[in-house]
C-alpha cells in the first residue's frame, strides 16, 4: 500500500510540475498530441480491418500530421509576433489585452478534426456511435471556425 502512495503523490507532483511548466496550454497541446495518436492508431485499424491498409497511406498520414504540426508552429510564432508588434508600436492598438490568441484557436480546431476522426474511425471499427457526439464535435468545429474568421 505503502508504494501504491508514493506512486499517486509521484504523478501529482508530476502533474503539478508539469501545470506550473506548462500552463493550460500545454495540457490542452498534449491533449492534441494523444487525440493524433489515437487518430492514427484508429484509421490503421480501421483500414486493416476494411482490407485497405497501405503503406503509402500511413505515410500520407503521417505527413498530414506534421502538416498539422507546421500550422500550429506557425500559429504559435505569429502569436509571438502580434504581442511584440503590439508592445512596441504605440500606433498599433486592439480593443483588448492580447497575448495569445491564433495558437489556441489552431489547436482547439485540430483538436476538433482529430475527435471527429476518431469518431468516424470507432464506427468504422463497428462501435456505436451516437449521432449527437458526431453533430456536437462538427457544431464545436464550426463554432472554432468562426471564431477565428471573427464572426
Amino acid at each position: 500500500m505503502e508504494n501504491v502512495n508514493a506512486f499517486k503523490a509521484a504523478v501529482a507532483a508530476l502533474g503539478a510540475a508539469l501545470t506550473a511548466l506548462w500552463g493550460w496550454f500545454g495540457w490542452v497541446v498534449l491533449a492534441w498530441i494523444g487525440l493524433m495518436v489515437i487518430d492514427y492508431i484508429t484509421g490503421s485499424a480501421a483500414a486493416l480491418r476494411a482490407g485497405k491498409w497501405s503503406s503509402k497511406t500511413a505515410r500520407d498520414g503521417i505527413w498530414h500530421k506534421l502538416g498539422s504540426v507546421v500550422a500550429v508552429i506557425v500559429s504559435a510564432i505569429l502569436d509571438v509576433v502580434i504581442g511584440h508588434l503590439l508592445a512596441n508600436m504605440p500606433a498599433v492598438e486592439l480593443p483588448f489585452a492580447y497575448s495569445v490568441l491564433l495558437c489556441p484557436l489552431v489547436v482547439m480546431w485540430y483538436i476538433l478534426t482529430e475527435a471527429g476522426s476518431i469518431i468516424e474511425n470507432a464506427g468504422e471499427l463497428g462501435a456505436p456511435v451516437p449521432d449527437w457526439l458526431a453533430k456536437t464535435v462538427e457544431s464545436l468545429s464550426q463554432k472554432a471556425n468562426q471564431a477565428g474568421q471573427g464572426k
